[in-house]
């Protein structure tokens, strides 16, 4: 876990009620309820003008939604910078937790095995975790995933149609959802070729 000093102090409910969303706070990094000592990066999720009693609200910068009263002495409360504060300890962004999907043509163990020792190579021992794993046997072919409204318009050909392009991988289409009013289309892929005139 790594995390810098940062001098600070804690403000009280009435000077968070004069922050806005573009002012960097610290809040405590407690995370589904895992007691962090240490506190987190975070933004009001609207401005403290708008409180109007119980919990102001702050996103951390991992994403964490947590009610804070800053004047409740049992909890963290909100802190601000300042050179003239206290130190307290603020966990750094560090690290960013991917979640992929991988196509290796002609994939067997051999390959993945290889894919994940150059990736621990890359960034070390330890640091990569595979955390869950779905092997999927599929097609090394190209299809044009489009999405489109559920009701296409009447009398009209397939070029007029509204729709827009989503990718050229039939694998994508597992990990994908159609837009609310939409459904997806899904056809041979067809190269595009540009005629337009050269000198």
């Amino acid at each position: 876990m790594n995390t810098e000093k940062v001098t600070a102090r804690r403000l009280t409910a009435e000077e968070v009620s004069g922050l806005g969303l573009q002012d960097g706070i610290f809040v405590s990094a407690e995370t589904d309820g895992l007691p962090l000592d240490c506190y987190a990066p975070a933004f009001l999720t609207e401005p403290g003008k708008n409180f109007e009693g119980g919990s102001f609200t702050a996103r951390t910068a991992f994403g964490e939604e947590i009610h804070i009263l800053p004047d409740n002495a049992e909890e963290g409360g909100i802190w601000i910078a300042d050179k003239a504060g206290e130190e307290i300890e603020v966990l750094q962004s560090a690290g960013v937790l991917l979640n992929l999907a991988l196509f290796v043509p002609n994939g067997n163990k051999e390959s993945l095995e290889a894919l994940y020792a150059s990736a621990r190579d890359a960034f070390g021992a330890g640091i990569v975790q595979r955390w869950s794993e779905e092997t999927v046997e599929v097609p090394d072919v190209k299809v044009d995933l489009y999405e489109e409204p559920a009701r296409g318009r009447k009398n009209t050909n397939g070029q007029n149609r509204d729709r827009r392009a989503l990718d050229i991988y039939p694998t994508r289409v597992r990990f994908l959802e159609p837009s609310e009013g939409w459904r997806f289309i899904v056809e041979p892929h067809k190269e595009i070729v540009d005629d337009t005139p050269t000198i």
